[in-house]
Parts: structure tokens; sequence; C-alpha cells
């Protein structure tokens, strides 16, 4: 119980501080967005009303209060979601955005991540526990190979292979140009068809770290004494390697999971940018190139905010996993 408070506090504590950076930064920085905004429209260097200017500040909901009481309101604003309007889609919410990117992070670098964990992880356990064996060499030579390949490069050659010389997928987005989002049988098909080759440079490039993490902790594992102990028992192997050794060697692996399932939110920058895949990746680097500061803090927020959540819930999965975090937690 004190195990759970502590970290009950220590997730509450660090969101707070997430909140209150993510509240000054952006007001820390020099310039107007007001300003910003007008001047895309009428060129740098123009000189601009001062009546406009403090109608574009209305309307974009920029106040001039003290910082202390802009705080306050900021927070009101964090409870319910409400992180403004986005000044690079005007007039629609940064929460609309967000809202509408999300999904498409989600399915596609969701699905991605959990597919190389798994993966990854089992093709580990099998390489630790047939290790200086043919098995061992190939997996490891191949994960390693995939994994020194700069994410962004293997997107792009895979783009150009597969996609442009040979046209066996789509080159970018997520569905066809022009066609109407639905839950139809063909609109889901043609989802999935775009989707297929940017999950697949998300698994391919992602698998080995996990492969090679897991065979590490799981070699380090079979010369501890309570599997030795299981062997002499006369215990399976296959009930060794999983319940005994993989049971264990998984712990650092889960830590890293957990991470990976909250950046998921942040999506695959580079793999979104290079397939123009609308996610929460392609949206924050709109919104970096554009300078749109509420679209950028939304986005940083609800990252935090998973990515928080994530390692709290791999915080009570070590617990259940194993008993000696909860004894040192209660001690």
């Amino acid at each position: 119980m004190r195990y759970f408070l502590r970290r009950t506090l220590f997730l509450l504590g660090t969101l707070w501080v997430a909140i209150t950076l993510n509240f000054l930064i952006p007001r820390l920085m020099p310039g107007n967005p007001a300003s910003v905004m007008i001047a895309k429209f009428m060129g740098r260097g123009q000189q601009i009303n001062p009546q406009s200017l403090h109608a574009i500040e209305v309307m974009l909901g920029i106040s001039h209060a003290s910082l202390l009481s802009q705080y306050w309101q900021y927070l009101g604003q964090v409870v319910h979601f409400n992180f403004g309007l986005s000044y690079t889609q005007f007039p629609y919410s940064v929460t609309y955005v967000i809202a509408q990117a999300l999904p498409w992070t989600l399915g596609l670098v969701g699905l991605s991540t959990v597919l190389s964990f798994i993966i990854g992880t089992s093709l580990g356990i099998l390489a630790a526990w047939r290790r200086n064996k043919m098995t061992d060499s190939v997996v490891t030579s191949i994960s390693a190979f995939t994994n020194a390949f700069p994410y962004f490069w293997f997107a792009l050659a895979a783009v150009y292979f597969l996609s442009y010389l040979h046209n066996w997928f789509p080159l970018t987005g997520a569905y066809e140009i022009g066609s109407t989002p639905t839950f139809s049988g063909a609109f889901i098909l043609d989802v999935i068809r775009h989707g297929i080759l940017p999950a697949l440079t998300i698994v391919i490039s992602s698998m080995g770290g996990w492969l090679l993490g897991m065979r590490n902790n799981m070699i380090n594992t079979l010369g501890e004494d309570y599997v030795l102990l299981a062997s002499a028992k006369g215990l399976k192997s296959h009930w060794i390697a999983s319940m005994y050794v993989a049971r264990n060697a998984i712990l650092p692996n889960i830590t890293g999971f957990a991470m990976a399932l909250g950046f998921v939110v942040a999506g695959s920058l580079l793999t979104e940018v290079v397939f123009a895949y609308p996610g929460i990746g392609y949206a924050m680097y709109n919104a970096v190139i554009n300078e749109d500061f509420p679209l950028m803090q939304g986005i940083f927020l609800i990252i935090v905010l998973c990515v928080i959540v994530a390692n709290f819930v791999a915080d009570l999965l070590y617990v259940l996993i194993d008993p000696r975090v909860r004894r040192g937690g209660e001690s």
C-alpha cells in the first residue's frame, strides 16, 4: 500500500511540474504569437495596426493579465482539455485537431509497437535459450543489422523501392485522396493497405532493440542459482525458460515497453512525415514549422500525460511480476 501511495504522489508531482513547464516556456519566449500570425499573411517588416493586433489576440485567447492569473486560468483549461485555438488550422480548436490525428497514430504506431515488442521479445527468448547455435547467430545478426539502420533512412528506402519503383503500396497518406472516412469494408481495406508499409518499417527497425535486450537479460538470468535448481529437479526446458528465466529477465523490457507505449501518442515523427500520415507526429511537425504554439503545447501535454501514466502502470506491473519490489516498497 505504501508503494502504491508513493508512486501515486510521484505521478501527481511529475504531472504538476510538466503542466507548469508547459505553461511557462511559451510565455517566457520573446515575441507575440498574434504578430507572428499576422506576419504570415502581411509579410515580415510590415506595420501592424494596433486595433487589428488586439482583435487577433482576443480571437486567439491571448491574455495580458498577470502571470499568476494566467496560470490559474490555464489550470482550469487543462482540467477541461481546453488548449485554445490552433493558429494554423483556425478556427478549429487544438483539442479538435488532436482528436482527429490521435486515432491514426494509435492505430498505426500503437499496433506496430505492440507487435515489435511481442516479436522481438519472443525471438530474444528463443535466441538466448539456443545461444551459440545457428538460431541464435541468424536471429541476432539480422536484428543487429536492421537495428543499425537510421529510422528515417529505412522508411525512405521502403517508399522508394516498394512504392515508387514497384507500386506495391501507396506512396503517402492514410487513405486515397478524395475518400470520405467511413466504417465501410472498402474504406477499412484502403486504410489497411496504406498502413502496411509504415507499420512494417516501424516493426522491423524497432524489433531488434527488444530482441537484443531480452537476449542479454535472459543470458544473465540463466546463470542464477534458482535456474540451476529447476534444471536439477528435472523440470521441462520450456517451463524453465518461460516461468523462471523469461519472467525475471523481462522486467527491464517492461519498463522500456511502458515508455514506448507512452510515446505512442507522440507518433513516429519521421515515419509519419515520410509517409505524410495524418497522425500526431505529422501534426507536431506542422505545428513546429508553422509556430503553432497552442497546438505544440497541447500535443506536448498529452504526450507527457501518457508517458507518466504508462510508467505508473509499469510500476504496478512490476509489483505483480516481482514480489521483491512489493516487499522493498513496504519495508
